[in-house]
């Protein structure tokens, strides 16, 4: 009898997670597919992904399983092969969040359309991680409880100037604009998220722009980023710190609200640079340590990672709740890509794989700000 050595090599990967293939429990997967064996040796995390949304096999929770998996760091086993080795050349030789590659995330990614997101989101469309540490009780509390957390970190005061680099659709732009009568610039990469913002934000002292975050200019009290920094790369960390500092107050305070990984690398991971955040990477602390040397002082790094399980989890829900509506727009193989990536986002932060992180900094010399308040 033939065996097949890439099922061997996959089976005894996964058995050292507690993963069965066949199996009964909900983390376990079925496999439809024997190519698949192949497919993962030969392609390993983007094969596993690509597999699943051509219906290769199937996991009853898929966020059980890449929880376990994470855990395990079974990805070590499949890592091996020439499109990682590819990849990882790739991102070293060019500088894959170049200016001109700026807009990619915004037209593959916040494009997909805005009535999904408005389901998927919370009421004011925050597309970062919320705040549930204060005790929220549902994603609208803990997404106002993160902006108001930023709001204090800032010591943000009525008539202020912020700057929100990576604005999304005028989520933190709105609240610091309704709550604490600031004057909002917002920049991002994505026509349909600024075209809803300015909606959003009409009558308020808020202007949305298309725009890269290097070419931000003017002055400003507050300088904010929530959720940008994952798509500067490590080769722009340094020039995102430049245009913090040039755009900030000597007196003013910034921050960071970004992912970030465990470990310093160069790249993203290769399924969700192909089909969810274009150019992506996650910095580590000792990426973002180095970029801010000389230019600014940390104030404080606080971390609550655990808290973006629950928000994508969320998200989760609110997406199969209004799948039957959208389903008409879009296909299985996006509901299947779609449903991957947040199950096995929120598993990469239930194992600690990666983190969630705010970051407060200040221009040399300035008085300290208040802003360790967890």
């Amino acid at each position: 009898m033939k065996i097949n050595k890439s099922r061997q090599i996959v089976e005894d990967a996964l058995n050292h997670a507690g993963i069965t293939i066949g199996g009964d429990n909900p983390w376990d997967i079925q496999v439809h597919n024997e190519e698949f064996f192949d497919r993962v040796i030969r392609d390993g995390e983007l094969g596993v992904g690509e597999s699943y949304m051509d219906e290769w096999w199937d996991s009853p929770a898929l966020d059980q399983l890449f929880d376990q998996v994470f855990r395990e760091n079974v990805q070590q086993y499949f890592r091996d092969n020439w499109k990682a080795a590819l990849h990882l050349l790739k991102a070293r030789l060019l500088n894959l969040q170049k200016d001109e590659r700026a807009y990619t995330v915004g037209k593959q990614h916040y494009d997909v359309g805005n009535e999904l997101y408005r389901d998927m989101l919370d009421s004011r469309m925050a597309y970062t991680c919320g705040y549930w540490g204060g005790g929220a009780c549902d994603l609208d509390a803990a997404q106002e409880a993160k902006m108001e957390l930023i709001c204090r970190k800032i010591e943000l005061e009525p008539g202020m100037k912020v700057l929100d680099l990576g604005c999304g659709w005028g989520c933190f732009a709105k609240y610091a604009a309704e709550k604490y009568n600031a004057e909002v610039t917002g920049v991002t990469v994505s026509q349909q998220q600024v075209d809803l913002a300015n909606q959003m934000c009409e009558g308020l002292p808020v202007n949305i722009y298309l725009d890269d975050y290097r070419n931000a200019t003017g002055t400003y009290d507050r300088v904010v980023s929530i959720g940008i920094m994952e798509h500067v790369g490590y080769k722009n960390h340094r020039t995102y710190m430049e245009v913090a500092d040039r755009c900030l107050k000597d007196d003013g305070i910034a921050l960071i609200h970004t992912i970030g990984g465990n470990v310093s690398t160069t790249i993203g991971n290769p399924w969700t640079t192909t089909y969810i955040f274009p150019n992506s990477m996650l910095p580590s602390i000792a990426q973002l340590g180095a970029a801010m040397e000389g230019i600014f002082v940390m104030e404080d790094w606080h971390n609550f990672g655990p808290d973006y399980d629950k928000t994508l989890m969320a998200w989760y829900d609110n997406f199969e709740k209004s799948w039957p509506k959208h389903k008409s727009d879009y296909d299985e193989r996006f509901y299947r890509m779609w449903k991957f990536y947040l199950l096995s986002s929120a598993a990469a932060f239930r194992s600690r794989s990666i983190q969630l992180w705010q970051i407060v900094m200040t221009k040399p010399g300035r008085a300290q700000p208040d802003c360790r308040l967890t």
